[in-house]
């Protein structure tokens, strides 16, 4: 899961985004409201963690801007702010959670996943096809019962996969959902990472769209 940091603290950006990533998650860390608004245009994220904040623009004006573009993306407000009137108005606003600061990094993960899932309308903490399930909260994977042994990028391909099951996924996209900025990219990584699911799973698990890229199957068993 690719998740996007909105923070100018130093020590707090630091520290949320090194909690986040032991916890599985992609971070791609920002602390201006300008840099902020350059990466949405180009990049796809399961979660937006905004803080109010930011030096150069507000954080109230940078979600306007977001929802204004018609970007769904799920927003979670990062605020020291602790008036009920704010809270209303971030969340009239197009906000779906925030936390106050200082704030518990295992909250925080509970409400990204709660806000990713409501925004895929899943309500469960799990995501099924047939006999495989991944345990979102555990960073788990089970197939047919029997737990799987998967690198992160694996996990979190099988994740893209199982929340897209109906669409056919680019290498680039599949790229976005599981490298953040900083990561080096072999040209066939993606395929590679492919290769070693279906040798774990099943050799039907994804299937190739020639040209295009590749589709989960929904047709496990």
């Amino acid at each position: 899961m690719r998740v996007l940091l909105a923070e100018d603290d130093d020590m707090l950006g630091a520290a949320t985004r090194a909690g986040l990533v032991q916890d599985g998650y992609i971070v791609d860390w920002v602390r201006e409201g300008n840099a902020f608004l350059a990466v949405v245009k180009v990049h796809s994220y399961d979660a937006v963690l905004l803080d109010l904040g930011l030096p150069d623009t507000s954080g109230v004006d940078l979600l306007r801007t977001l929802r204004a573009a018609q970007n769904h993306t799920p927003v979670i407000i990062i605020t020291a702010r602790g008036q009920v009137s704010d809270r209303i108005q971030l969340l009239d606003l197009g906000a779906d959670d925030y936390v106050s600061k200082p704030f518990d990094l295992d909250e925080l993960t509970a409400r990204i996943r709660a806000v990713t899932r409501r925004g895929n309308g899943q309500a469960a903490e799990a995501l099924e096809c047939g006999p495989l399930r991944l345990n979102l909260s555990s960073h788990t994977a089970t197939w047919r019962d029997a737990p799987l042994n998967l690198t992160n990028k694996e996990f979190w391909l099988l994740e893209t996969f199982l929340r897209n099951r109906t669409r056919v996924l680019s290498r680039r996209q599949l790229e976005e959902a599981v490298y953040g900025w900083g990561d080096e990219v072999e040209s066939n990584a993606v395929e590679v990472h492919i290769h070693h699911l279906r040798k774990k799973i099943s050799p039907h698990l994804i299937r190739t769209v020639r040209g295009v890229g590749y589709q989960f199957s929904n047709d496990l068993e």
